[in-house]
Order: C-alpha cells, then sequence, then structure tokens
C-alpha cells in the first residue's frame, strides 16, 4: 500500500520503488479524491516521466515540473481529469507529451501497443488497453519489485469500478483487457485514481466477476422488462439506488451493457 513521503500538506504519496505520485486538487464523483499524477524514475536518475499531469492548476504544474528534468510526459487516456495541463505542462518544460490517440500528442509519435521505452532509467511497456475509453493504455514496470508494477489509469481504480464510457468505451473491449491484466499476475497497481492496490491478478478477476453479475442483472432486467427497454429504464432497474451525482456514469454502463448483449 502507499505511504507518505512528507507531510501530507505537500500532496506527494510514494506508491512504489519506482514511482510517486501527486494528488491534483480534482476532487468529484467521477474522480474520487482527485487525479494521481504519476513521477516515474530510477532512484538514481536525474530525469523523470510524468504520466497524466492532470488539471490545469499551476500548483500542482509546479510540483510535478520540480520532480526532476522532465524527459517524457505520458497520457492514460484522453479525459480532461488526466489531460486538461498537457499543452502547459509541455510548454513549460519542453518534453514531448506521447498518448495513443495522435491528437494528444506534442513534439511526438502516438504509442503503439507493445512498444517498450527506456526513460529515467526505467523498463516501461505500453499496453493498449481499451474499454472504458478506446484510447486507454497502461504501463507496465518489470522492474518495479518483486512483482512489478502497472499504472492502470482509469481501466482499474484504487476504489470502486470503472465506468465504460459508451460509445467511445465498449464492454467487449474491456473484459479482454481485464483477462490481459490478469494473465500480468500479482503485480502492484498504480490506479489514477484511488490507493495503491497489491495483486492485479486478484483485482481483474474481482472486476470480471463484478460485470458479469452486472450482465445477469441487466438480463434479468430485460426479461421483465422486455427485449427492447431503455437504457433508462434498465438504469432503473439495476442501478435503483443510484446517487444522482453518478446517474450518468450508470447509464453509460448500462448502455455498454445492451450494446454487448444485443450484439
Amino acid at each position: 500500500m502507499a505511504d507518505d513521503v512528507t507531510a501530507p500538506a505537500t500532496r506527494w504519496v510514494r506508491s512504489s520503488a519506482l514511482t510517486r505520485y501527486r494528488l491534483a486538487p480534482n476532487p468529484g464523483p467521477m474522480s474520487l479524491d482527485g487525479t494521481n499524477s504519476y513521477v516515474i524514475a530510477a532512484p538514481d536518475s536525474d530525469s523523470a516521466v510524468v504520466v497524466d499531469p492532470g488539471p490545469l492548476d499551476p500548483e500542482h504544474l509546479a510540483e510535478l515540473a520540480g520532480a526532476g528534468r522532465v524527459e517524457l510526459v505520458v497520457l492514460t487516456h484522453h479525459h480532461p481529469d488526466h489531460t486538461e495541463a498537457a499543452g502547459e505542462f509541455h510548454r513549460m518544460t519542453g518534453a514531448p507529451v506521447r498518448a495513443k490517440d495522435a491528437a494528444l500528442c506534442r513534439g511526438a509519435e502516438p504509442l503503439e501497443d507493445g512498444e517498450r521505452l527506456e526513460a529515467a532509467g526505467v523498463r516501461i511497456e505500453v499496453l493498449a488497453t481499451p474499454g472504458h475509453t478506446a484510447d486507454s493504455i497502461c504501463l507496465a514496470l518489470p522492474d518495479d519489485g518483486e512483482h512489478g508494477a502497472v499504472l492502470t489509469g482509469d481501466t482499474i481504480l484504487g476504489r470502486g469500478t470503472t465506468v465504460i464510457m459508451f460509445p467511445d468505451g465498449r464492454l467487449g473491449d474491456y473484459l479482454a483487457t481485464l483477462r490481459r491484466l490478469e494473465a500480468l499476475g500479482p503485480a502492484t497497481v498504480l490506479p489514477a485514481h484511488g490507493p495503491v492496490l497489491p495483486d492485479l491478478a486478484g483485482i481483474a478477476r474481482a472486476y470480471l466477476a463484478h460485470r458479469e453479475e452486472r450482465l445477469d442483472q441487466v438480463r434479468a432486467a430485460l426479461a421483465e422488462l422486455g427485449g427492447d427497454a431503455t437504457v433508462a429504464q434498465v438504469t432503473d432497474a439495476v442501478y435503483a439506488d443510484v446517487d444522482a451525482s453518478v446517474r450518468r456514469a450508470a447509464e453509460n454502463s448500462v448502455a455498454a451493457q445492451l450494446d454487448y448483449l444485443r450484439g
């Protein structure tokens, strides 16, 4: 589990042997406590990789820029709570910005599935992990601790479960992604929201079980409501107690589930 490396007011957390993160000041129903902006670097490196610089907050960006000479910026996907500050941070540091989506890149090419990066003295493996969004990626750090570590973006969270942002995200893709992550074994999970977790394989299995349970609930709702039931009707049946602040997210998930079941 993560542990604070300095006074809580600094918002920095040591998350693994090769990473630490700074909690961005953007809490909310979808971002939990805020976005975890990660710094990847070997202990003896004078440079750093920054993952998901987050919101356009001057203090947050100054702290990230001060973590070492920024060699590379990586974005796990396009959502603004991860990318809003990417342009400004590129201007501040001169570091290239890379993502799977070419539209997010600055001064560099898009990332490719299976690509291996060597930066800040660390070996980083790029994994295309669509599902939450079409452009979602994870970053595997095979040398980070006994079992390695994986920065999971929003694909796996430190608390709760991930929303499928349909139609950009698709449930079939997400289930395949979870199986791919499960195959990586008991790596440390470094999520973009929430605390660090152990055992990637175990968490991926739990996520898969949760998705299957939800699909069963949707099937049951369709059996009662009829096969042409709307997203709103199924959401009312399956997510009856959901808070209004996350109703839209619940509807996104139901839309993804119906798309998957209806083929």
